[in-house]
């Protein structure tokens, strides 16, 4: 199929300007120029696309939120691809990092901005290199700065780093950290859109890397070749990173809609030695874990379809666990991370992902009791819908769903009468000598899979 994203796979060199613009780089500017700022967010509304950040929201209806009498506005592009299994972003900008500086440029034009800042984690630091580069590139080429293409609407281009942390993928958190603040979520409203909740107080658009990295090719092509991919709610391609127990993992460019068992089996290669799936992460740590049923295998990906399953897409971040793996230890990595990585603004986020560590803790260390997995249930059902940010949900969400879905899998830590049993058949390999007892005991008590660690 035709890439929209990973157009190195069809074009060598796409990543140098003059190879880009060869390829229409910049056509989709070009045309966009020639339209008033309502045209172009109602093309990119009738195309259909959706945020591919995570929340799915429609990309010209969140366009069109932004006041039209406010002299001073903002693009903030969302590249801080902090989520765990998460790896899209950073290939589109080291291999194609033209289109989204040109995609950035159309939707500042469509609702008048002034600058766009690129917001990169901490990590990228090589990438900021990259990408200012090509912004000076794309600047002497006249494709960005005073007087774009000889017309009157001028714009700069920005980088910044991050300092690696995950809530500045959280918008106000982001333009928080990109004003030299706490990188902290804000009490809203007002919203980025509105004056007073945005970059500097001024409204501004908070879009992810892919997301804008489909524009240029929707302004060029037309929203109707965009919609000629994926499904009636859920049009365009999608880049599923596929990770954990899969032959092949990597980033897949595929229409939205093809079902789980295609994007494993005959994209990923399958799962190594044969084995069976246990579950799925589709929008990797922060979603829901599903169970992988024949049902669910053959669900199609599209956002309203996750959601009759009881999951989200999100970033599309898809991990494999396959029937090897201890769900319950799953569960104890997934929530170390969101302890560690939680601002400690909110309280039941602070206390909840301290609480729920500490007791999963207890419970894979052979300490726990049965009511132990009653308490951090209602622990994080407690922290859903009552943070200043989506990360209350998302730590709550790998216990809920866990517990949900593998009730057998933290049964056997706490049930006294299968604690007995697993201690008896332990017993032997802590005999061999003082080396072997230790590691014996490691696995044992830990419940961790030793190669997944």
């Amino acid at each position: 199929m035709k890439h929209i994203l990973f157009r190195e796979h069809e074009v060598e060199n796409i990543r140098e300007l003059d190879v880009y613009v060869n390829n229409a780089g910049y056509a989709g500017l070009k045309k966009a120029l020639g339209m008033t700022p309502d045209e172009v967010i109602n093309t990119v509304k009738a195309s259909g696309l959706r945020g591919r950040g995570g929340a799915g929201f429609p990309t010209g209806v969140k366009w069109s939120f932004i006041p039209k009498n406010e002299p001073v506005k903002y693009v903030a592009v969302n590249a801080d691809e902090s989520e765990p299994g998460t790896f899209k972003d950073r290939q589109i900008m080291e291999n194609n990092p033209h289109q989204l500086i040109e995609g950035a440029l159309i939707c500042a034009y469509a609702i008048q901005a002034k600058a766009v800042y690129i917001y990169l984690r901490g990590e990228f630091w090589d990438l900021a290199t990259q990408l200012d580069q090509c912004i000076e590139e794309a600047r002497k080429a006249g494709y960005l700065g005073q007087n774009i293409l000889g017309s009157t609407y001028s714009c700069e281009v920005y980088t910044h780093l991050g300092a690696g942390a995950y809530i500045c993928g959280e918008e106000s958190a982001l333009l928080n950290s990109l004003e030299g603040k706490l990188g902290q979520p804000r009490v809203r409203p007002p919203f980025p859109a509105q004056k007073g909740g945005g970059l500097y107080g001024e409204p501004t658009v908070v879009n992810n890397v892919e997301t804008l990295a489909n524009v240029p090719f929707i302004l060029y092509e037309g929203p109707e070749a965009f919609r000629a991919f994926g499904t009636e709610k859920s049009p365009g391609t999608k880049v599923f990173c596929v990770s954990g127990n899969v032959v092949k993992p990597g980033n897949y460019e595929l229409p939205l809609g093809i079902t789980f068992r295609e994007l494993i089996y005959d994209h990923a290669g399958g799962i190594p030695d044969g084995r069976g799936i246990k579950g799925i992460l589709p929008s990797g740590a922060s979603g829901p874990i599903v169970p992988a049923t024949d049902e669910v295998l053959d669900t199609p990906l599209t956002y309203e379809d996750m959601d009759k399953i009881g999951t989200v897409l999100g970033s599309a971040s898809v991990i494999v666990l396959d029937d090897s793996i201890d769900i319950a230890w799953a569960a104890s990595k997934m929530a170390k991370f969101f302890k560690h990585e939680s601002c400690g603004k909110c309280t039941p986020c602070r206390e909840g992902t301290y609480w729920i560590d500490k007791v999963l803790d207890r419970i894979i260390t052979g300490d726990g009791a049965p009511s132990d997995v009653d308490l951090i249930l209602n622990v994080a059902k407690n922290m859903q819908g009552v943070t200043l940010c989506a990360l209350g949900d998302f730590a709550a969400n790998p216990i809920i769903a866990t517990i949900k879905h593998f009730p057998d899998e933290f049964k056997r830590y706490v049930d006294p009468a299968l604690k007995q049993e697993k201690k008896a058949v332990a017993a032997p390999k802590r005999a061999g000598g003082a080396a072997q007892g230790r590691a014996g005991r490691g696995t044992e008590k830990t419940g961790l899979v030793p190669a997944g660690d």
